[in-house]
This record gives C-alpha cells, structure tokens and sequence, in this order.
C-alpha cells in the first residue's frame, strides 16, 4: 500500500495492509464510498495516525465511531472540522478540561492541535454511512483498531490511555504493559456525564503521570 501516513506508523503497519481481513476491508469501503455517504471523507479516514504519529504518541483517547451527521467527521474522535457546532459529548469534555485545568473553554470543535501534541485521537471504527451510527461496525475495523491499541502498548515510553464508556474500556484487555497508565471514566455524552465523568480529572491525572515519567505532557490547548 502507498505511504498514507508519511510518518512511522507506515512500517508499523505494512503487514496488516496485507491481511485478507484488510483487503477484504478495503474493497467493501471503495464500494461503500461509490454507493453511499460515508464519513469522514476518504482522504481524512486516516487523520488519528497522520496528526500523531507512533513515536509521538503521549495518550490515546479511544471513540467509538466517526459523527454521522454531513460536515462532522475529520477522522479524530470527539472531533468535528471547523465551524460546525459543538456535539454535547465534546461539551461536556470542555467543562471537564475548564473544570480541571482551568483552560478556557473552547469555540472550535476542531481537536487536530491535540492531536498535534501527542494526543492520539482513535475511533476504534474508522468509517461509518450518513445518519446511520455504528454501520460500519462489525466490517472488520475493531482488527485493525485493536492491533493498533496493541502496538502502542508495546511502547517502551509510558502512555497514557484514556477510556471513557463501556465500548471503550472493553479494550483494557489489550493494554498489558504496566509501565502505562489507563484512566477509565464514564462516557462525557450527556447521558452519562453526570454519572462520574465531571470531576474525574482525567486531563490533570494524564499530564502528572507523564510528568513523574520525564515527559513534557500536552497543553491540551485547542
């Protein structure tokens, strides 16, 4: 496969792209994207790796899969493009980065400047059809997602993985290393932000583990 990423995650890689999964997988996206409205648009499936590559990588916050909704999706989870109104789940992370941090609460929903600082932003399924959350589910993207939890768990710096919700802390199996540190918290949607998202500081808990590691942590300036 051509080099996609232009970082190191393409060596990383290579070998999956090769999988029948993954050949499989690639075929029923470009009949996909021919016959339906599918986010994020192709070029931008892969923005988690070409924003953060693998030696970059600080904390992985894991998503599910991409916003459905047109002119959401950018490839990054929690994340939407520029100008397009906050969803309540990235609401609610703001307060908790406010809260936590004291950063002032953003305007844009754009999270590539995370991303830019070592802040991997995963979905855990890549794609998904219009207005249509979690069709792409179970078309062979949680392969290729899981080995990539896998290869940053094999790190020799220490990670910081963030899993907010019960989809995301299903992959805690996958982190075996116990230099890294996993913070799970209930998911940041409104329906459950209240049941222990608020106040969990998962921002400062993140940025102190890195610190008593010798690494400068992110900004989380957006």
């Amino acid at each position: 496969m051509k080099d996609i990423f232009k970082n190191d995650w393409q060596g990383l890689l290579a070998e999956e792209f090769k999988k029948p999964y993954y050949l499989n997988l690639r075929e029923l996206l470009i009949n996909e994207y021919k016959n339906y409205e599918i986010f994020p648009p192709a070029n931008e499936i892969f923005n988690a790796f070409k924003y953060t590559p693998y030696s970059d990588v600080k904390v992985l916050i894991l998503g599910q899969d991409p916003y459905h909704n047109v002119g959401q999706a950018q490839g990054l989870c929690f994340s939407v493009k520029e100008g397009v109104k906050l969803p309540p789940s990235l609401q609610n992370i703001y307060k908790e980065l406010n809260s936590d941090l004291g950063i002032e609460i953003p305007t844009t929903g754009s999270l590539i400047n995370w991303a830019k600082q070592g802040i991997m932003l995963l979905n855990t399924t890549l794609t998904v059809r219009a207005h249509s959350p979690m069709s792409h589910a179970k078309i062979g993207w949680e392969i290729f997602t899981d080995r990539v939890i896998e290869l940053i768990d094999e790190k020799q710096e220490p990670v910081v993985f963030i899993l907010w919700g019960n989809h995301a802390k299903s992959k805690k199996t996958l982190i075996k290393n116990e230099r890294h540190l996993v913070i799970t918290g209930a998911h940041p949607s409104p329906l459950s932000a209240n049941r222990g998202f608020f106040g969990s500081k998962p921002f400062s808990r993140a940025n102190e583990f890195l610190r008593q590691n010798g690494i400068v942590p992110p900004s989380w300036e957006v």
